[in-house]
């Protein structure tokens, strides 16, 4: 069976989302098998998820995914490249996929693999080196050392947030097979708190539920979505936030030396020193990147540091994931899974308890996942609602 595959975090899963898997299909034929790639529980640009990854995973799968995988937290709350170059290995481990399917403000994939191309070339590093100078931040350096390599139009990509994450894709999948297909964004954009023609980023709708307004934000999540969430809040495991567990994170943080914000800061830009000065007194997550934040520091950057620190990940994630980790499935999914075991070039993990039969490196991944988890609990209203890693199946949802 021919397999799509989508990159994700549905946090929450809306319309949009619901619209991109739906595109998927009238594009590359009904038959198509749609395979996600969503982050566990914590998500990229440094962060809770709102709602479990199985809540999240069991609402695609009824929305039209027919298997979700695991995205490990060391890539999850990875950079843009880590993020897509994690996900886009898996994908490829499947070998099952042949296409790879994402939202894109411009709508064409040919300019995002032209940037990719350009920036793999061999005159890129030197020219990133010399805009780093002038002081701006890595995203703006970036995309001006890249104008030189290709035309303004193709480099104005680097300058909006979905066609920017779709380069870090075309760069991910050179010489993988697979084909990027990109499918114009519909409604409000990427990271905006807007809705427009009755489509909300999910950026919007969790500040909607930050400010209170849940029957609103839930309006505008995909049905299945709004009835995991339902869910999920009764039974105290959303919403899930720092605001639940700040000051857990913050003793974390103030146990730290200089060595240890060093060890996360592998281009030694000195970032770790700000980090060392402020973490001792800072008396919120907030208060700390104030301190810590210049120009050339994206926020999401300085989020993912505090996340990585407080939850004691590598420096940088390792070059793939160990396994291939089930979270849902439909039927169509089962017979995918069916078919990846003569296909996977990594083990396939239905049930935790077989993790023991797998790598040594496996074991720790699934360990540090099931680490992650359990603080990952202290972030919801009800911790001890939150089944520990261990005890996690995938959900089946009736046939697809």
């Amino acid at each position: 069976m021919a397999a799509a595959g989508i990159i994700t975090e549905y946090n929450p899963l809306h319309m949009g989302h619901v619209h991109l898997m739906a595109e998927a299909r009238r594009l590359l034929g009904p038959e198509t098998g749609i395979i996600c790639v969503m982050s566990g529980n914590y998500v990229q640009r440094g962060g809770f998820a709102v709602a479990g990854k199985l809540a999240r995973a069991a609402a695609a799968v009824q929305s039209g995914a027919d298997l979700v995988l695991e995205l490990p937290v060391p890539w999850a709350l990875s950079s843009a490249e880590g993020f897509a170059a994690g996900a886009v290995e898996m994908l490829k481990a499947t070998g099952a996929v042949d296409h790879l399917v994402f939202g894109s403000e411009g709508g064409d994939a040919a300019p995002l693999v032209r940037c990719a191309e350009a920036l793999c070339s061999g005159g890129f590093p030197e020219a990133l080196r010399q805009e780093l100078k002038q002081g701006d931040s890595f995203p703006a350096a970036r995309q001006r050392a890249l104008l030189g390599l290709v035309s303004e139009e193709d480099a104005a990509a680097l300058g909006r947030p979905n066609d920017t994450l779709g380069v870090e894709y075309c760069k991910a999948l050179r010489g993988s097979g697979i084909r990027p297909v990109a499918v114009p964004r519909r409604g409000a954009g990427h990271g905006g708190e807007t809705v427009k023609d009755g489509f909300a980023s999910a950026t919007a709708i969790r500040a909607l539920l930050r400010r209170g307004e849940e029957e609103e934000a839930l309006r505008l999540m995909a049905p299945a979505m709004a009835s995991a969430y339902r869910m999920e809040r009764e039974a105290g495991r959303a919403p899930a936030g720092i605001w639940n567990c700040e000051r857990a994170v913050l003793a974390r943080l103030r146990f730290l030396e200089e060595a240890d914000w060093a060890a996360l800061d592998p281009g030694n830009e000195g970032l770790y020193r700000r980090f060392a000065r402020s973490a001792g007194s800072a008396a919120s997550v907030e208060e700390l990147l104030e301190a810590v934040k210049t120009k050339r520091y994206p926020l999401a950057r300085l989020r993912r540091t505090v996340f990585r620190a407080y939850l004691g990940l590598p420096p940088a994630p390792p070059e793939r994931p160990a396994y291939l980790r089930v979270l849902a499935a439909n039927g169509r999914g089962t017979a995918l899974l069916a078919g990846m075991r003569n296909t996977a070039a990594l083990p396939v993990l239905t049930k935790p308890a077989a993790v023991r039969r797998l790598s040594e490196e496996a074991r720790r991944l699934f360990e540090l996942e099931a680490r992650a988890n359990r603080l990952y609990a202290l972030a919801c209203p009800n911790p001890a609602a939150v089944p520990d890693e261990r005890r996690m199946g995938p959900v089946i949802v009736g046939e697809g």
